[in-house]
């Protein structure tokens, strides 16, 4: 077994920078390394990368795939690109790099997963990936490389297994029956030959030594490569199915659950990362929406629920976190915050919080022993007090929550089309009533990567069939798609609503045809039945010679995109909003590509100021998600709508404008964090399910899901309405609710939180989300 060096200064120093030990014993069973923010995260992972293979001539890596990596794959390829330039030497030199350059063909490459069957040519295959950015920009040469053939693998002449397992179904049963046909004589001769090739990847790596350093992201079920949640610590290579987590993570990058759920992989194993002691396996995380499975990986003793505790075994083995991620290692956040005096507010909030939950007391029941006996607790002051304090407190914010003004221009804004609905339609369904609030809708993204293409083809079916029958064609000669006619794009949306009141699914069918056919009007620039007719033909067999994933030609991005607007058209239309009330940006940044780019000036940020500018709201509300944490897409709307409202407010100072921050369904705020909590009762619940099952069509089906829920987005919201009534039922006690004079708090059965702020409030927070993601 090859001895690997793996001594570090790049660690050495990286600690030392953060003024914080590699581990707080006895809880940390990992050595950790956090950083400030999610550049930072790249930059000493390249560096780290960098001076392991400076160490390391001739060994063995292996790097991950995905998004995780953006920032080191940015750090190493800038590194490699710009070696001999003086300003990079001195940075290197700083870390404590030598100055040779690696020769990047010498190491050989191990590639970790790739789902089964995978066509290596397309976009979404890790092999792909893989090329263009480990073996074109790093110049890793494949010829060096040990690389997974999930696509020929015992395969019959002209035959690829695509063609043996039908839809990717792969039938593990097999391996312990007989086949019972030709097709499954096929498909059992492919699985013993993936069996044959995992074993003999296995033993190519240990004849190589062992892997000497591996990098990985961890997966939403605490994942490492596709070792899932169970996985033996001692597995090696295998062909294996997944579980729905890891299915609902991938959904995007497959084309939807149902392809995604379909697929195996084959992964290297546990044992295969840790066998060679001497190996440096780093795991790298940032955000907080990684905390749990962060937490859950270093603090706990080896266990097959948490995939990397396997690899405590190795003394070289490293989280390196964001400050985010390592927000729930409770020795780490005690140590953190105990040398602050007074501790801010929302910390104490939490702690408290947390402590009454644990111990299922009300607030005001909390005794200083109760809070004393908490590790996090020991740090508060006069805690029975502040528990008190912080039961008014929440009372207040349930008031602020049942009491909000009426004379109001309201500007909601969200990033996806459901991202306000999923957020607090609840409270919209009580704003809307008053006659004097005036409310206006903005999506800023077009949403295209959230419709499947057989729902595309499905949408274009039902617009054939009605242009068969001539329903649509005197329509068509009375100018009624005319793109910029509000009158006849909200006949669309009431024809369907109608369909939906009455209960009849052909009225419902004719208002989503009438909708796509407008779509192609516009898209194909004609009124003409029989061009329409050939532009979907050509889309017809466009769809039948792509693969689900693939990224789309920006014809069908738009044509999926103006499906997402329809249905959010059709949302607001149940509260009697129209279509010029609701505003779709489509901001240029949103381009489907794995790293999207920043928001420009002039394409992403002018659209939002002219709307400001057009509307003048008086309360705009933003999807909130803390640094690297939810879509990388509300980050960026973040952003942008931080810097535009910046911009609108200079011009026009004597404007005043508060900002709503909401969360939903990628992250949550935590009760001390927010400030507004709008009880929810079982009539706003059963709108919002209904109103999702009757208008995202797109979404029924849960084709992209999270990774916490197998169903649509419209059943987690709920999930985590509901979860917040409890915290608040709990820390204010049962008979606040159910014995209080106010009727809408009786009804009570989920809340939503909100984050009310001034627009500099706004700013500021806005900026240190900007540092923590995007340090120069």
């Amino acid at each position: 077994m090859r001895q690997y060096d793996s001594s570090s200064e790049v660690e050495r120093i990286a600690l030392e920078r953060s003024g914080k030990p590699l581990s707080y014993q006895p809880a940390e069973k990992i050595g950790v390394i956090e950083v400030p923010d999610f550049p930072s995260l790249g930059q000493l992972t390249a560096l780290r990368f960098l001076e392991w293979l400076q160490k390391n001539p001739h060994g063995v890596i292996s790097l991950p795939t995905g998004k995780t990596p953006e920032h080191f794959i940015r750090w190493t390829t800038y590194y490699l690109s710009h070696w001999s330039e003086k300003r990079v030497q001195r940075g290197l030199c700083e870390w404590g790099l030598n100055p040779e350059k690696p020769e990047m063909k010498d190491y050989t490459f191990v590639q970790i997963d790739e789902f089964y069957p995978m066509n290596p040519r397309q976009e979404n295959s890790f092999a792909y990936y893989i090329n263009r950015f480990y073996f074109k920009q790093f110049g890793l040469a494949p010829s060096k490389a040990l690389l997974m053939d999930t696509w020929t693998l015992g395969t019959p002449p002209g035959m690829n297994l695509g063609d043996i397992f039908p839809e990717d179904l792969v039938d593990f049963s097999l391996r312990f029956r007989l086949p019972s046909s030709e097709q499954e004589e096929h498909q059992y001769q492919a699985l013993l030959a993936a069996d044959r090739f995992a074993m003999e990847y296995e033993e190519k790596i240990i004849q190589l030594g062992g892997i000497g350093f591996f990098l990985g992201g961890i997966g939403p079920d605490g994942h490492i490569g596709f070792n899932v949640r169970g996985s033996d610590h001692f597995s090696t290579t295998r062909l294996t199915p997944i579980n729905y987590e890891t299915a609902a993570a991938a959904a995007t990058d497959l084309g939807g659950i149902e392809i995604s759920r379909r697929k195996a992989v084959i992964t290297i194993g546990l044992q295969t990362i840790t066998r060679n002691p001497t190996t440096t396996a780093i795991i790298i995380s940032a955000g907080e929406s990684k905390a749990k499975v962060v937490s859950e990986a270093i603090e706990n003793v080896p266990s097959l629920l948490y995939p990397a505790t396997a690899l405590q075994k190795l003394p070289s083995s490293r989280f390196y976190l964001t400050q985010g991620s390592a927000v729930s290692l409770k020795q780490r956040s005690y140590h953190r915050w105990r040398n602050l005096s007074p501790l801010p507010e929302t910390v104490v909030g939490r702690i408290i919080t947390d402590i009454a939950t644990t111990k299922k007391k009300r607030l005001i029941d909390l005794t200083e022993e109760d809070i004393c006996q908490d590790h996090l607790g020991q740090l508060v002051r006069h805690g029975q007090e502040k528990a008190k304090e912080l039961s008014e407190e929440f009372k207040a914010r349930i008031k602020k929550g049942i009491q909000q003004p009426a004379e109001c221009i309201y500007l909601h804004t969200g990033p996806h089309h459901d991202d306000i609905m999923l957020g607090y339609l609840p409270f919209i369904v009580h704003l809307v009533r008053s006659p004097k609030a005036n409310h206006h809708f903005a999506t800023f993204t077009s949403g295209f990567t959230s419709v499947t293409n057989e729902y595309t083809q499905n949408c274009l079916a039902t617009l054939e069939q009605f242009l068969e029958k001539g329903v649509l064609n005197e329509l068509l000669k009375s100018g009624h798609f005319s793109q910029r006619d509000w009158v006849s794009r909200n006949r669309d949306v009431y024809q369907y609503l109608d369909g939906v009141a009455a209960n009849r699914p052909e009225m419902q069918k004719e208002g989503e045809a009438r909708r796509m056919l407008r779509n192609l009007v516009e898209l194909a620039a004609t009124e003409d039945p029989v061009l329409i007719k050939i532009e979907i033909h050509r889309l017809k067999a466009y769809f039948a010679a792509i693969y689900p994933g693939k990224k789309d030609t920006p014809f069908v991005q738009k044509l999926k995109g103006m499906i997402r607007e329809w249905e959010e058209e059709l949302l607001w239309g149940h509260l009697g909003i129209n279509c010029d009330h609701i505003f779709h940006l489509r901001l240029g940044f949103y381009t489907g590509d794995i790293f999207t780019p920043e928001p420009e000036w002039e394409r992403d940020i002018r659209p939002i100021i002219n709307l400001l500018e057009k509307v003048s709201p008086d309360v705009i509300t933003v999807a909130f998600d803390p640094e690297g944490s939810g879509p990388d897409t509300h980050y960026k709307v973040l952003q942008a709508v931080s810097q535009a409202l910046q911009a609108y407010l200079e011009k026009n100072p004597e404007k005043k404008v508060t900002v709503w921050g909401y969360r939903n369904v990628w992250h949550r705020f935590h009760p001390a964090e927010a400030n507004i909590f709008v009880p929810v009762s079982l009539n706003s619940l059963a709108i919002m399910k209904s109103a999702f099952q009757a208008c995202f069509g797109s979404q029924r089906s849960a084709s992209f899901p999270s990774y916490e829920i197998d169903g649509p987005f419209s059943e987690l919201a709920q999930k985590i309405m509901v979860e917040q009534y409890a915290m608040l039922k709990t820390c204010l006690g049962r008979d606040f609710f159910y014995n209080n004079p106010i009727a809408r708090l009786r009804a009570t059965r989920g809340f939503v939180f909100l984050k009310e702020m001034t627009a500099e409030e706004f700013f500021q927070e806005a900026a240190l989300i900007k540092r923590l993601m995007e340090r120069e």
